[in-house]
């Protein structure tokens, strides 16, 4: 696409890559795409220590801010605001709802959801009680005026779009739902031969070998509800003694905290594997070898995990929450998560059935078509040029 004016943009990419989880992939995502789609007008990208080196880009038309305000910090309301102040741009999109409340550049904001309007509860986090309501206080506030003041608010399901709508009066009309995408694993595809190795290798790493497993990716939060999901798999685990759990995250606060949980309801070591941080590669292989993916949370505002299973050949066993549905339809068999009879019956039910895994499979296909991150780029550009225009 071409626009005659070059105009300047910038794009809040401090959670650019893997520090940031799923919000890294899209932010990534977004800003490669559009980059590449893009060479008319000028592009300043702002980024933290973590990634300032991650991100490389040769065109003329872009630079490179290091912002070494941190995201949620005083830094981030007081500094960052200069130097965005500075750069003189015409549009800003932050990726995320952190906008600082003094920044005066007309801008867009990214709502990925509003978890923590759902679940603000102490579990949520590791501060003490006095500074996590301050915390809570502060991105109540900070969230309600970015919605506000943002010209476009991009909501990532119809779900989310819904949840701004309702808990923060927006107008419809302001918010743009834009779809995420699914990363593109075919550029991890080894030779046949180096595929066998590396599987093997891979599960022989973490003693899964040759035995079936459930498979979970993600965070450890609460309301990702991974208690459930152990006690459930313990009862499954008396029905199917060889199987195991697979859970993939990084080891952090959290996920120390389900370990430990593992350990109080005396659910077995063997039988639940902790991988912690895997590359996109080995996730690949995991996905694939996985008896089923389980996603058993409370709330999603997209639910990219899952999405990732099923463009994998994967099938999925999703909580029925928030957008889940949504986004999923018909490539998973649902439950309920607040009811563990369902969930566990649900569970054996995927377990069993062969028939019915791969008919989750052959419909994930139609499914994972209608997501890719260049068509929620190349609609996120058309956003920027149109408010350009205004």
């Amino acid at each position: 696409m071409k626009n005659n004016k070059q105009r300047k943009i910038g794009i809040d990419a401090r959670f650019y890559g893997p520090v940031g989880k799923g919000l890294g992939r899209y932010t990534k995502e977004i800003v490669d795409n559009i980059l590449k789609m893009d060479t008319n007008n000028y592009y300043v990208i702002f980024l933290s220590p973590q990634n300032y080196n991650l991100f490389n880009c040769t065109n003329k038309n872009v630079k490179k801010v290091l912002v070494k305000s941190r995201w949620y910090s005083w830094q981030e309301q007081i500094i960052f605001p200069w130097q965005i102040y500075k750069e003189k741009l015409d549009l800003l999109h932050f990726t995320h709802f952190n906008v600082p409340i003094f920044v005066k550049t007309k801008f867009i904001v990214t709502i990925h959801d509003l978890i923590l309007t759902k679940f603000a509860t102490k579990k949520a986090s590791k501060l003490n009680p006095w500074y996590y309501r301050l915390k809570y206080f502060a991105y109540k506030l900070v969230i309600s005026r970015a919605i506000k003041r943002a010209k476009k608010v991009i909501a990532v399901s119809e779900f989310t779009k819904k949840d701004i709508e309702k808990k923060f009066k927006a107008k419809s009309e302001k918010i743009a739902v834009i779809y995420e995408g699914v990363i593109d694993f075919s550029g991890f595809n080894l030779e046949k031969e180096d595929v066998q190795f590396s599987d093997k290798k891979l599960l022989s790493s973490y003693n899964i070998d040759d035995k079936r497993y459930l498979l979970y990716v993600g965070n450890a939060y609460p309301h990702k509800n991974l208690e459930g999901l152990l006690e459930v798999f313990k009862k499954i685990n008396k029905d199917f003694p060889s199987l195991l759990l697979v859970l993939v995250g990084k080891k952090d606060y959290f996920y120390k905290k389900i370990i430990n949980y593992n350990k109080d309801i005396g659910l077995d070591f063997s039988k639940v594997i902790f991988t912690g941080y895997i590359s996109d590669k080995d996730l690949q292989i995991l996905y694939k070898k996985a008896l089923t993916y389980v996603f058993p949370s409370f709330y999603e505002g997209f639910g990219l995990p899952p999405l990732e299973a099923i463009s994998q050949g994967c099938p999925v066993l999703s909580s029925n929450q928030a957008s889940l549905p949504e986004i999923l339809q018909d490539a998973a068999l649902y439950f309920n998560p607040y009811n563990s009879i369902d969930f566990y019956e649900k569970m054996k039910k995927i377990i069993k059935n062969k028939h019915l895994r791969q008919e989750l499979i052959n419909k994930g296909e139609d499914v994972v078509k209608q997501y890719n991150w260049y068509s929620s780029a190349h609609d996120t550009y058309k956003l920027y040029l149109e408010e350009l225009k205004r």
